[in-house]
Order: C-alpha cells, then structure tokens, then sequence
C-alpha cells in the first residue's frame, strides 16, 4: 500500500467514526439527490452515436478501427445544441480525432492533446491524406503494387517485438510487410503520400495477425502456436500482406476520390480553408499540458477520458506501438504517463505535486487535493473497495487502487478545464459509470461534483435511453444490473 493510500485510509477512517451507523451507500444516495434534477434521458443519444459504431462507414475512421472513439456525428450534435457558434475547441483526451475534425469541418479551430501515439499516428495520417492529389496518388499505388516487397526487406525497418507481440505475424508475411515499410521509407519521395501508405500498413495489422483485439487484450488465434487456454480460438481468415494492403489502399483512393469536397481535394479555397483552421495536435499526456495553457482561451470542451474500467490501450494496440517502434520498456512507461484506468497504475500524487511546485501553481494543488479528499460519496467507494481488497473480495487487489488513482487524477483534469473555459463556454464529456465487486460507481455525479467544487455549473447529465450491462461474471454473482452511460453537460457562468 502507498504513503497516499494510508494517507487516504486514515482519513476515511475519521469520517466512518463520525457517522458509525451510516448505510453503505448514503453518501452516494445523498449525491444523486443532489444531481437527481441534472440527470435526463436524452431520446436524441444512443449508443452508436456517442461510440465508434456511428463512424464505421465514414471516410478516415473506416480505414483504422478506433474503437475507443465517438462518432462525428456526436460532435456535430452537441455543438449545434449547445454552442451554433463557433469559437475555439479543445479535446484533452483526442484518441483518433472524431471531436478535431468534426469540430473544424464546422468552423471551430481545434486543439487536441493525445498522449496514445496510436491517436497521434492515425491524426497525423489523415491531415496528410486530406493534401493529396488525387491522381498522383493513384498513380503511386499502381506502381508500389507492381513491387515484391519481400525484395526490399532491410532489418533496419523489421518489427522489435515485445512479449505479448511475439508470433503475431507468419514469418513470410512479416517479411512482406517490412519490405514494404523499406520501400516506402526508401523510394516514397512525397511525404505526404509516404505517410499515407505507411499509415495503411498499420491500418492492417489485425488483418494479417493471428490476433484480434478483444477487450483490454489480444486474443490469439489457435493457428498462432501460443497457448489458448480453456478454449480454443480461431478468428477466421487471416489475409495475406497482399491481399490486406491492396484492399486497404484500393479502400483510401475511392474514399478520397468519390468525395473530393468533404476530404477537400484539389479546390484550392478548401485548402485555404484547411490552412487557416489547422487542428493542433499536442502530444503528451493532458495532466502536464494542460497547466501550461493560458485561463479563459477555450469556449468549448469536447471529450471522452479513459473509463476506469481496466481497459489497457498498450495492450490493446500493442501490435500498432510495436510498429510505430516502441519497445518494451517505451510501452511500460508509455501505460504509467497515461490517465490511470488500470490495475497497473502507479499512483501520481508526489510527482503531480512537484509538478505544480514548479509551475508555481502550489495553491491550485492544494484545492485539488482538498476537493478529492473532501468528496464525500467518493471516499465512501475507496473505503469500501479498500475493505473488499483485504478481505479478498475483489479479484485483483489492485482495483482499490485503479479507482483512486482515476479520480485523482481526474480532479486534476476538471480543475483545469475550469481554469482553461471561458466566462460562458461549455465542457462536454462522454463517460460510463462502472461497478467492482458488485459496488456501483457513480462516475457521473463525482465527476460533476468536482465539477461544481471549481466553479462550473453542471446543466445536464444526459444518459442513454439504454445503460451498460454488468460483467457476465458480476451478473452470475450480484445479478443483471444497468450502469448509467452519460454525456455531461458543465458550464463556466458568465460574471
């Protein structure tokens, strides 16, 4: 246990000794009565809409499965509904850039922080995409396809696999796929064009592995050789190198070539257009850099944190970050600098406090840390999490702490976004309430009650007409319950 989770124990204690009989779940009740008002079934949400689902068929987001997204769609909806006008976006949490792009097709110019390179890469890709001609790039496929790639194979280029990547790829596919990572790198002159066709391979990867993404983890094909477990595996055809990447770039040439105008191909004033809207892409994690942006320059906030649900992005895109050339220990740190959603997460309390010292922001800690531990219904979850972990009741010891370390960090998120908005401006954020050992968390109105400790105004807590299931292993041992899938609506008041 951590010097900050005995810190919080201790704590936690003084409050259980004030109000001994208390019912498990007061303080939690005590908070949805609170927020009972703000919480509102929106018939226009549904599920596809505020997830990937919706984006399965657009240009761009068919090319690459983000499917940790929301669709443009979305975006679109919530900045008509509540902001017509268009100012200044920002989506500290950018995944694969759905709020950026949809937002900027809209007027808005855009800022995006993004600490998985995944999203970085899959962003990049496509600002490159919308530059190209049309023709040239045609003209660039025919002749990469004429090639054997395996003949172009240099080991400067070739995968350095990591231990959950080992034995992804049949040898003379992998073969295949580095000599084209070669050939690009050597005879693609046209950045642009040599972004694109290097962003298709990565586009592939799934395709031609004895992989699947599946959850948080990579599931292995029985053809793989790797063990399988209680059950076997077998994920269907796996295509060749061949067979993926002409698929894929036949896929991008007919995407770009049906709708010139929406991609914004060759009309110069689109280009224009592009120029002056540029979408700015911050690459780190949002906990350092949002300190660093100046109070009052955003008049929107559109986004979608990592849930605190154990959902491991370096896991899941293990394949894509081996590609893009990390290494072993780069994705170990990589999972530590991220937002904490998992059971690996080391806490950041001491180096978030260091952090603040040195941007001289000690007193925006101090409310920070202050907000956190005064959050009543929260400290009730930690406590009874905590009792659950040493009694053995949860299934790995470690959720206690996954859960601290969320919302910890999440205050941190909030207090910023509230320094960051405008007199008038508005945070939108698309999140799931989550549920450990049978215990629900109400993700939504402790997030919303941070919200309103730094001077935001919560305006609706809208929620799906249909919530998300509990685990099949929770259900078998607390029954079939709904967890509440929310969009929040907070607001800076004007003075």
């Amino acid at each position: 246990m951590s010097l900050f989770e005995k810190e919080q124990r201790n704590e936690r204690k003084e409050l259980v000794l004030e109000s001994p009989v208390s019912p498990s779940n007061l303080m939690r009740q005590n908070l949805f009565e609170q927020f009972r008002s703000k919480i509102i079934d929106n018939p226009s949400l549904d599920r596809k809409l505020v997830s990937f689902q919706a984006n399965k068929q657009s240009p761009f987001y068919s090319w690459f499965k983000y499917r940790e997204g929301f669709s443009c769609q979305l975006v679109q909806y919530l900045l008509q509904t509540l902001m017509p006008r268009s100012g200044i976006l920002l989506d500290p949490f950018a995944g694969g850039g759905s709020a950026l792009f949809a937002a900027r097709d809209l007027g808005w110019t855009t800022e995006g922080i993004e600490a998985l390179p995944v999203g970085i890469y899959a962003m990049k890709a496509r600002i490159a995409a919308e530059k190209l001609n049309v023709e040239s790039f045609r003209n660039s496929i025919k002749q990469i396809l004429s090639e054997d790639f395996s003949k172009y194979y240099e080991s400067k280029h070739a995968l350095k696999h990591i231990s959950i990547t080992n034995g992804a790829f049949h040898e003379d596919e992998e073969k295949q796929l580095v000599g084209y990572i070669s050939y690009c790198n050597q005879y693609i002159k046209d950045e642009n064009i040599k972004l694109v066709f290097l962003y298709a391979g990565f586009c592939i990867l799934e395709d031609i592995s004895y992989t699947r993404k599946d959850g948080q983890y990579l599931r292995w094909d029985v053809r793989s050789g790797r063990s399988q477990g209680k059950t076997s595996f077998n994920k269907g055809i796996i295509l060749s190198f061949r067979q993926a990447i002409e698929s894929k770039l036949s896929q991008i040439l007919n995407d770009l070539a049906e709708k010139p105008e929406q991609m914004s191909l060759f009309k110069e004033e689109k280009e224009e257009n592009i120029s002056k809207k540029q979408i700015n892409i911050l690459s780190g994690s949002c906990l350092e850099i949002l300190p660093t942006l100046p109070e009052s320059s955003i008049d929107f906030v559109l986004t979608s944190p990592p849930y605190a649900n154990r959902y491991d992005y370096t896991r899941t895109y293990a394949l894509e970050l081996v590609y893009l050339g990390y290494n072993s220990e780069e994705v170990k740190k990589l999972r530590q600098t991220m937002l904490s959603c998992t059971v690996e997460n080391r806490d950041k309390r001491q180096y978030l406090e260091e952090y603040y010292r040195k941007l001289n922001c000690v007193e925006g800690f101090h409310e920070i840390e202050k907000t956190f531990n005064e959050q009543a219904a929260l400290q009730e979850v930690l406590s009874i999490l905590d009792d659950y972990r040493d009694k053995g009741k949860l299934n790995n010891s470690n959720i206690a702490r996954l859960v601290r370390n969320y919302f910890y960090e999440m205050c941190y998120v909030i207090y910023e976004l509230a320094r960051l908005i405008k007199p008038g401006g508005i945070i939108t954020m698309v999140n799931d309430n989550v549920r450990y050992a049978g215990e629900e968390i109400p993700v939504d109105i402790i997030l919303s009650d941070f919200a309103e400790s730094f001077g935001l105004k919560v305006k609706f807590i809208w929620t799906l007409g249909r919530g998300k299931g509990n685990s099949s292993q929770q259900m078998g041992n607390h029954g079939r319950t709904e967890l509440r899938k929310c969009v929040y609506v907070w607001e800076k008041e004007r003075t």
